[in-house]
């Protein structure tokens, strides 16, 4: 185990014969809870999830986020595979590697995911049954209502390339890539007028963005609809939902967040990207914190 000398410690673990590479944040407090944090539609933990994990690591709370296989400096070939199912095999594996560690009280792991991690957390949990707490940010928690909501035009034009990839997958060559984020109309998977230069702020100068994933995505995301585990989840579990977002239905993430046994929701006046930053941002983690210091029974 890594001294706690260091505020953030470079670490990895094995998925499925690969590497998820990782930080782990270490708080100065003996046998601290722990909370694993994972990101979006082709995000790596670079990517804005820092400021939320250093805020928990001064409650007292280890923090670890880390970074999907096929994406960013973590293993796995080919790259920029945007696959559900290895996505919640991250998530097992997170855990696994999370409950290896020493030095950490690991009856007290919260799993914490934002966008379509936000939708991910909630399977993983449901799946484990063991964690102690939950926190899903602007969740995407129904393929079928995001599919709805996302604009026509930009469904029609991904769809091609959609076919390549599978095509391709078939005869074992590299993905066709369909953007992540574009404008309006075109064939991205994110085109509300907020999406680009939202995601790119999150980015930090001279870190790499690969604005694309496999299109075969688009062949599948419509039949994942993590929000109907929630109802299977018997931790706590605190929904933060953005009430304007245009990428991640709010009304649909409300309607789950009622099916939780121990669900607990806050409400911000903000799109999908704007809880990043700023005051949304200050407003987001206090609650967040909040709720995990009191969950995982912290001091």
């Amino acid at each position: 185990m890594p001294s706690k000398t260091s505020a953030r410690l470079d670490v990895a673990f094995p998925s499925s014969g690969d590497e998820c590479r990782a930080w782990l944040f270490t708080p100065d407090v003996a046998n601290p809870p722990l909370v694993i944090l994972g990101h979006g539609l082709g995000g790596t933990r670079e990517y804005g999830l820092e400021p939320f994990a250093r805020r928990f690591a001064d409650a007292g709370i280890a923090a670890l986020t880390f970074t999907y296989r096929h994406f960013g400096d973590s293993g796995g070939q080919p790259r920029q595979l945007l696959d559900i199912g290895r996505q919640l095999g991250d998530w097992a594996a997170a855990l696994a590697y999370a409950r290896s560690l020493d030095g950490f009280d690991t009856s007290r792991i919260a799993l914490w995911g934002t966008s379509f991690a936000g939708g991910h957390v909630i399977e993983a949990a449901a799946r484990d049954g063991a964690v102690a707490a939950v926190v899903s940010q602007c969740p995407f928690t129904d393929g079928l209502a995001a599919t709805r909501a996302a604009s026509p035009r930009s469904l029609a034009r991904a769809m091609v390339p959609a076919l390549r990839d599978e095509v391709a997958r078939l005869r074992k060559k590299p993905p066709v890539l369909v953007p992540l984020v574009g404008p309006h109309g075109s064939a991205a998977l994110m085109t509300s007028p907020d999406s680009e230069p939202g995601y790119r702020a999150l980015i930090p100068p001279g870190v790499h963005f690969e604005n694309g994933v496999s299109a075969r995505f688009l062949n599948h995301v419509g039949l994942y609809r993590p929000g109907r585990a929630a109802r299977k989840v018997n931790a706590p579990i605190l929904f933060c939902i953005c009430d304007t977002d245009a990428v991640a239905p709010p009304e649909t993430a409300l309607r789950y967040a009622a099916t939780a046994p121990r669900g607990e929701v806050k409400r911000y006046p903000i799109g999908h990207f704007d809880i990043y930053r700023g005051e949304p941002f200050e407003h987001a983690v206090r609650d967040q914190t909040d709720f995990l210091v009191r969950h995982l029974k912290v001091g």
